[in-house]
C-alpha cells in the first residue's frame, strides 16, 4: 500500500452522458462524498439508538482555474443528459478511481486579487462504481 500526493490527481470527464471522457485541463481539486442514508430503527428496550443503512448519496465538487481553451466544465453543466466522471486520486495509481454518470453545475469567480476560479458541483445521475 502506498500514499500519494494530491498533485497527481486527475479528472476525466465527458461533456455528455454518452460522450467519451477525456482528461479535464486546468482543474486542481476534486472531492467525493459517498455518505449513506441512515434510518432510525430504535425499539423499546434497546440499549442505544440503532440504525439501518440505506442508499449512498453520491455528490461532490471539482474546482480549478479558467482556461480560455477549455469550456468542458460549462459545456458539461449545460448537457441535457449529464456527464460521465472518472476521479483518480493519483495518476501514479491508474487502476484506482471512482466513476459514474453525474448532473453537473458550474460557476466562475473573478477577483481582482487572484486567478479566475471555476467550480462545479455534481450529484449522481445513475449507478457509481469504484476500482479496484
Amino acid at each position: 500500500m502506498s500514499r500519494y500526493h494530491g498533485g497527481k490527481g486527475v479528472i476525466y470527464m465527458s461533456i455528455a452522458g454518452t460522450g467519451v471522457a477525456i482528461a479535464a485541463i486546468s482543474l486542481s481539486q476534486w472531492t467525493l462524498d459517498k455518505a449513506t442514508d441512515k434510518a432510525d430503527v430504535t425499539c423499546f428496550g434497546d440499549a442505544n439508538k440503532t440504525y439501518v443503512q440505506g442508499l449512498p448519496d453520491i455528490k461532490g465538487a471539482i474546482a480549478g482555474f479558467f482556461d480560455s481553451a477549455d469550456d468542458a466544465l460549462f459545456d458539461g453543466s449545460e448537457s441535457p443528459d449529464g456527464v460521465k466522471l472518472y476521479l483518480y486520486p493519483s495518476s501514479l495509481a491508474p487502476t484506482i478511481y471512482h466513476y459514474g454518470p453525474a448532473w453537473l453545475d458550474s460557476s466562475i469567480s473573478v477577483d481582482v486579487k487572484g486567478g479566475i476560479g471555476i467550480k462545479g458541483s455534481f450529484v449522481a445521475n445513475g449507478a457509481w462504481g469504484r476500482k479496484p
